[in-house]
C-alpha cells in the first residue's frame, strides 16, 4: 500500500512540474555527457601514452665529418669508440630491450623514403646524415639513466629522446582534457541549481499534502520519499541520454571516423566505455539525490 502510495506521488510529481522535468533531464544529460566525454577523453589519452611509450627510441647520434659539439673536436666517430659505445650499451641490459646500429647509407635511405616526395632530398648527400644508434628501453622513463652515460663522450654528438617530443603533445591533450572536465564540472553545477529550483516549486505546490501527512504522523523520510524519487528518476533518465551518446560517440566518431583515419595510433575500446557509463549514472543520480535531500530538509518544514 505505501509502495503504491509512493508511486502515485511520483507520477503526480513528475505530471505537475514536466516542464521543469524536462529540464532537468536534458540539462543532466548535457551535463553527463560532457562529464564522460573528459573521462573518456582522459582514457584515450593514457591508451595512446601505452602505445606511444612502447614504441619511443633513443637516439645516439654519432660523431661526423663537420661536426661542432666539443665531443667531436676528434674528428668523426671512429671504429673503435662505436665498438665500445655498442659494448656498453650492451651492459645496461635490462634496461635496453633492443639496439639498432643506422649508418650513413641506412639513415640517408630512411631520409629519401620520409621526403621522396620534397625537393629537400636532391639537397641532401649521405655524408651529411650521421650514424647512430638507436635504443629501445624496456622502461622509456629511465631516459636519464642513458642520457647520463652516453652524452658527451667523445665520437657521440647529440643524445635523444623521441619521448621528450611526444611529452609535449599529450601535455597539449592534457590542456584539452582539463578544459573539458572544467565545462563538465560547471554543467553538474547548473544541474544541482536546476533540482534545487525544481524541488523547491514542487515542495511548494505540494504543501498541502505534505502538511497533511505530517498531522497524520508520516516520518520526515516518507514525506521526502516521493521528491527524492522524483530527483532520482529525472537524473536516472538523463544519466542514460548521455550514456547513450558517449555510446555514439565511441561507435560512429572513434571507430568509423578516426580510427580509420589514424591508423598510426592506438584508440580506446568498449573496456573504457563499459567503465565509464556506471560513473556517469551514479554521479548522476547521486547529485540529484543529494540536492534533493538538502533541499527538501529546509524547504518541508511544515
Amino acid at each position: 500500500m505505501r509502495a503504491t502510495f509512493v508511486a502515485s506521488e511520483v507520477g503526480t510529481g513528475l505530471r505537475r512540474n514536466l516542464t521543469m522535468t524536462i529540464a532537468v533531464i536534458i540539462t543532466v544529460a548535457v551535463s553527463l555527457a560532457l562529464f564522460g566525454a573528459s573521462l573518456l577523453v582522459r582514457a584515450q589519452v593514457s591508451t595512446m601514452k601505452d602505445f606511444w611509450y612502447d614504441k619511443v627510441e633513443v637516439s645516439i647520434f654519432l660523431c661526423s665529418k663537420g661536426s661542432d659539439t666539443p665531443s667531436c673536436a676528434g674528428g668523426a666517430v671512429t671504429a673503435a669508440q662505436r665498438d665500445q659505445i655498442k659494448t656498453d650499451l650492451e651492459s645496461l641490459r635490462p634496461l635496453v630491450q633492443e639496439i639498432f646500429y643506422e649508418s650513413k647509407a641506412d639513415a640517408y635511405a630512411r631520409f629519401k623514403e620520409q621526403f621522396k616526395n620534397s625537393p629537400i632530398v636532391s639537397n641532401v648527400s649521405e655524408d651529411a646524415l650521421p650514424e647512430s644508434f638507436r635504443v629501445k628501453l624496456s622502461d622509456p622513463t629511465k631516459y636519464d639513466v642513458v642520457a647520463s652515460a652516453f652524452a658527451g663522450r667523445p665520437g657521440i654528438e647529440q643524445v635523444n629522446d623521441q619521448r621528450q617530443i611526444l611529452d609535449k603533445f599529450f601535455r597539449l591533450l592534457g590542456g584539452l582534457q582539463l578544459i573539458a572536465l572544467l565545462i563538465a564540472l560547471v554543467m553538474l553545477v547548473v544541474t544541482v541549481l536546476l533540482i534545487v529550483n525544481t524541488m523547491r516549486v514542487a515542495a511548494f505546490s505540494r504543501r498541502r499534502e505534505t502538511s497533511i501527512m505530517r498531522l497524520v504522523g508520516a516520518s520526515n523520510f516518507y514525506i521526502q520519499l516521493p521528491f527524492l524519487l522524483e530527483a532520482a528518476l529525472a537524473a536516472g533518465l538523463g544519466a542514460v541520454l548521455a550514456i547513450v551518446g558517449l555510446v555514439a560517440m565511441k561507435s560512429i566518431l572513434i571507430d568509423q571516423v578516426l580510427a580509420p583515419s589514424f591508423q598510426f595510433t592506438a584508440f580506446v575500446g568498449w573496456d573504457a566505455v563499459l567503465a565509464i557509463a556506471p560513473i556517469m549514472l551514479v554521479t548522476g543520480v547521486l547529485l540529484a539525490g543529494l540536492a534533493a535531500f538538502f533541499t527538501l530538509r529546509k524547504y518541508l518544514r511544515v
